[in-house]
C-alpha cells in the first residue's frame, strides 16, 4: 500500500470508528464505501482490514460492558449469522474474480438500502420479537457481513426495537459485531486469501481507531443524536450513489451490446 493510500485509510477508518462510537452503526458500512469510491483497496481486502479494525472496536467497547449483553438474543442472531457468513463470504469470492462491477453495485445498494433504514427512528415494540424475527435479521446480517463487513444495519435496526435497555441493545450488537469479526477473519486465513503484506500495512490503523473511540466517548460533538444519524446518513447515501451508479451504467452498456 502506497504511503497515500494508507493515509486515505487511515483517515477514514478513524472518521469512521468516530461516527460508530457516537451512533452504535456504520463503521463498516462508511470504510468500504469509501474504499469503493477511491480505489485505495480491493474489496475483499479491505473486507478482512475492517473485519479486524471492527473486532478492535468491539473488544475496546467490552471491556466493560459485557455484563449487559442479551445472551439469549446473542446466541438466536448467532445460529442464523454464521452460515450466511459463510455463503457471504464465498459469494464475495466469486463475483470478486470476474464480476467487479456487480460487485459495487451490490454494495452500492447495501450502502443506499442501510442507510435509508437508518435514517428512520426505530419504534419500540411492546412485547419482544419472536424467535423467527431473530432467526431471519441474523441471517441477513451474516450474508452482508460475509460480503462486505457491515452486518450491523439489519441488527440495529431490529434490536433498537426490542423493548430492552439501551445499555444492553448496544452491548448485545457489539458482542455479535466481534464474533463475526473473528469468524470471518479465521476463514480469510484458512482460504489462504490473507492481503499481501504491503496491504497489511493497512493494520497500523489499530491505534487510530482506538483513539478515535476513546475521543468520540470523551469528547462528542455538540450535535444531537438526530443531526449525527442524518449527516452519517447523507454520507452513506451519497457515497453509495456514487459507487453503484457508475458500475451500474457500465453493465447496461455491456449487455446493450
Amino acid at each position: 500500500m502506497s504511503w497515500t493510500a494508507l493515509t486515505g485509510f487511515l483517515l477514514l477508518t478513524g472518521v469512521a470508528a468516530y461516527a460508530q462510537t457516537l451512533t452504535g452503526f456504520a463503521f463498516g458500512l462508511i470504510t468500504m464505501g469509501g474504499v469503493g469510491l477511491t480505489g485505495l483497496l480491493s474489496l475483499p481486502d479491505a473486507a478482512m482490514l475492517v473485519s479486524v479494525l471492527t473486532l478492535v472496536n468491539a473488544c475496546q467497547m467490552l471491556l466493560k460492558g459485557w455484563r449487559d449483553v442479551a445472551w439469549r438474543t446473542f446466541g438466536l442472531v448467532t445460529v442464523a449469522s454464521l452460515p450466511c457468513l459463510v455463503l457471504g463470504y464465498e459469494l464475495l469470492i466469486w463475483l470478486a474474480d470476474s464480476r467487479a462491477d456487480v460487485l459495487r453495485v451490490a454494495l452500492g445498494l447495501t450502502i443506499i438500502v442501510s442507510s435509508l433504514q437508518l435514517a428512520r427512528k426505530p419504534q419500540p415494540l411492546q412485547r419482544e420479537s419472536g424467535r423467527f424475527s431473530f432467526l431471519f435479521f441474523g441471517g441477513v446480517a451474516g450474508l452482508m457481513g460475509g460480503m462486505f463487513s457491515t452486518s450491523g444495519p439489519p441488527l440495529v435496526y431490529h434490536l433498537y426495537r426490542q423493548p430492552l435497555a439501551l445499555a444492553t441493545i448496544r452491548e448485545t450488537l457489539v458482542t455479535i459485531f466481534a464474533l463475526n469479526a473473528t469468524v470471518r477473519t479465521g476463514m480469510v486465513a484458512a482460504s489462504g486469501q490473507v492481503p499481501s503484506a504491503s496491504t497489511l500495512t493497512g493494520l497500523i490503523a489499530v491505534p487510530v481507531v482506538m483513539m478515535a473511540t476513546h475521543l468520540a466517548r470523551r469528547y462528542p460533538p455538540p450535535l444531537s443524536q438526530r443531526a449525527m444519524r442524518q449527516i452519517v446518513f447523507a454520507l452513506l447515501f451519497l457515497s453509495g450513489v456514487a459507487l453503484g451508479a457508475p458500475a451500474l451504467i457500465h453493465l447496461t452498456a455491456q449487455f446493450g451490446r
